[in-house]
């Protein structure tokens, strides 16, 4: 074998696995980084450059640093906030959705990431696309790939492969060995998003509209059709700004409203609808150039139902890690990240890269943070379906203060103040009753989908039962909500 392991893709998620890999290796294990771009812009997602909306939760980042022993800081960390809000669709109503967090700067923080992987003997190799996988026996054992400058032909050879190469992997669609993972996603399942790096001149002091302490999330199924728009400050004037739609809400929103735009539109409509903002421009920092503006494909569904195979493993967006409900992707490629540098390197050492030698990946992932994905995956499809009006009400009548400290924890609201035995809620659920009656079926469905994932099969004997049960909660939850799977 040319390496212990190869890493395809330098993005956050291929880079936060490498430093782990790196730092509990006991053999000196060689690892390599494969990074489709120049050695300057690693990790760089698109030609419009490293597009995210550079937002990360403070938990995410100390998860990492001190279990990577890398700190962070300026200027890889841009802005400090003290919290994530959730707007209605009419401003009168907000939920904490998020504690502390950071806005990075992500062409930084790649830069950063990768100097500390060097640091620990990690090796990269540059201006390479890996376009497939070499496999024996039922087992990958490395990579084919070309040089993007001299469309030299690149083959290396792996105990294992790791595949960070995006939403869109090709590694994964045409994996050449039988595994248990999920080759394909749902394009229901895909959000296009885009978003720009503005700076301005405040306008009008609206804490609903730009606030520099808190990143606001705006639902609004006019401006962000099946998803949701968001201002995340970098600064007192400066600001990461975007939204994300799914195709076919938009498709449906234009038919009924007899319009024609398209997500460039309506993210220019909801920049110009801020009350906030005055004379936004892109911004001219040299820490920006060439990350501005752009867009991207973003997976908003549970994570893949198995991340391992012989030989090879998914992280990231190859692994549709983005939190279903919010579309962030950093704070799970962290814990990932994480977790499967550790369990990489145990297996390598331990001469068993087979799917069983990497089953704990699956197991502690799930454990850890991918246990609520599922129910968030049904939340999402349900508020999908809402209109404004609904998601106003919802939100104003429907959310007790216990619902509002599950979601800043990240966990599922249980919509608690739905309970006919409650005289003060009769008349507002009699006004919305089939949204009060929904609302509580997605509630107890997460329950359900909680505690199956909690119980995530120790090993892969028992995966197909296990999958064929959470694929029927979900198709019966589905069914009730009266949604297409």
């Amino acid at each position: 074998m040319d390496y212990d392991i190869i890493i395809a893709g330098g993005g956050v998620a291929g880079l936060t696995t490498a430093i782990a890999a790196a730092k509990y290796s006991k053999q000196n294990l060689r690892i390599l980084v494969i990074d489709r771009n120049p050695r300057a812009e690693v990790g760089k997602k698109s030609p419009n450059g490293w597009v995210c909306g550079d937002a990360v939760s403070k938990r995410s980042l100390e998860y990492a640093s001190s279990n990577s022993d890398v700190t962070y800081g300026e200027p890889e960390i841009e802005h400090k906030v003290q919290g994530v809000l959730l707007f209605s669709p009419d401003h009168e109503t907000s939920v904490l959705f998020e504690g502390e967090g950071y806005l990075l700067n992500r062409r930084l923080f790649s830069k950063k990431q990768m100097l500390e992987a060097e640091k620990r003997g990690v090796e990269f190799r540059f201006n390479t696309a890996v376009t497939g996988l070499l496999s024996e026996d039922g087992r990958v054992v490395g990579v084919i790939g070309r040089d993007v400058t001299s469309n030299v032909r690149f083959n290396a050879r792996a105990k294992l492969v790791v595949d960070a190469t995006g939403a869109a992997s090709r590694l994964r669609a045409n994996l050449p060995i039988k595994a248990k993972i999920e080759r394909e996603i749902d394009k229901d399942d895909l959000e296009a998003t885009g978003r720009y790096i503005y700076t301005f001149k405040p306008k009008k002091e609206d804490k609903t509209y730009f606030d520099p302490d808190y990143c606001l999330i705006h639902l609004d199924q006019d401006l962000a059709p099946g998803g949701y728009c968001w201002t995340f400050p970098k600064g007192v004037d400066k600001v990461n700004i975007g939204l994300g739609v799914q195709k076919r809400a938009l498709d449906e929103r234009n038919k009924k409203l007899n319009r024609s735009d398209t997500l460039q539109s309506l993210i220019d409509t909801y920049v110009r609808n801020n009350k906030a903002l005055d004379e936004p421009r892109l911004s001219q920092n040299p820490n920006d150039q060439g990350n501005t503006l752009g867009n991207w494909q973003v997976p908003v569904r549970r994570q893949n139902q198995c991340l391992v195979a012989n030989g090879y493993a998914l992280i990231g967006d190859a692994a549709w890690m983005p939190r279903p409900i919010d579309a962030g992707g950093i704070g799970p490629a962290l814990y990932a990240g994480i977790i499967l540098g550790r369990v990489a390197v145990e297996a390598v050492e331990a001469s068993d890269v087979s799917e069983e030698g990497l089953w704990r990946y699956n197991l502690e992932y799930m454990r850890l943070y991918g246990y609520q994905m599922a129910s968030f995956e049904v939340l999402r499809r349900y508020l999908q379906t809402l209109p404004n009006d609904d998601i106003n009400f919802g939100m104003k009548h429907f959310l007790s203060r216990e619902d509002i400290e599950h979601i800043t924890r990240r966990e599922h609201p249980e919509f608690n103040k739905i309970q006919l035995f409650n005289p003060s809620m009769w008349v507002r659920i009699l006004q919305r009753p089939k949204l009060a009656r929904r609302l509580k079926a997605v509630s107890d469905a997460s329950k359900k989908l909680i505690n199956h994932n909690l119980n995530f099969p120790e090993d892969p004997s028992n995966f197909r039962q296990w999958q064929k049960d959470l694929n029927d909660i979900l198709l019966m939850i589905y069914q009730k909500l009266s949604l297409v799977q």
